[in-house]
């Protein structure tokens, strides 16, 4: 999973890049929206950890950026203001989560984890032998023999096979 973190303050940056160490996290790092935007210009992200306030402007100008060009990637704030005003701003810019500093990194990794969770596209077809889900179609057999299952059903198997 690769991780863009847009933070200037450099000490806060590398904790939290330590403490994703040795779960299968690449974190690139910026303290600059410039940086930023180039670091996103040479490849895709999983998710972005986006500091409001920095020295060459807001995070939410960038959020706005991606977000108007059709970007989905999830957003989380990370900010030392904690005005009502300014978490609201930063959700309609089209951030998806919002955290103020300072914050417990065992919060941050939940709520990162929780993220990139959503993000992920649920799977169509699930083939575990001898079942077969497919839930666009809403088929559901094992060994080729079609399975009646209720709603309930559907839906408990499908979060199942999502998580």
């Amino acid at each position: 999973m690769r991780i863009l973190l847009v933070e200037d303050d450099e000490a806060l940056g590398q904790g939290i890049a330590l403490s994703f160490e040795g779960q299968g996290f690449d974190f690139c790092s910026c303290s600059r929206l410039a940086e930023a935007r180039n670091a996103l210009q040479q490849g895709a992200f999983d998710l972005i950890l986006l500091d409001l306030g920095l020295p060459d402007g807001s995070g939410l100008a960038l959020c706005r950026e991606l977000r108007a060009r059709g970007d989905a990637t999830p957003v989380l704030f990370l900010t030392a203001n904690d005005a009502e005003y300014s978490e609201v701003t930063a959700l309609e810019a089209g951030g998806d989560d919002y955290i103020t500093k300072p914050f417990s990194l065992a919060v941050l990794r939940a709520r990162v984890t929780s993220l990139l969770r959503r993000s992920r596209p649920a799977p169509a077809a699930l083939e575990l032998p001898p079942f077969l889900f497919d839930f666009d179609a809403m088929v559901f057999a094992r060994d080729g023999v079609p399975l009646e299952l209720s709603k309930t059903e559907q839906r408990l198997l499908r979060l199942l096979a999502e998580h």
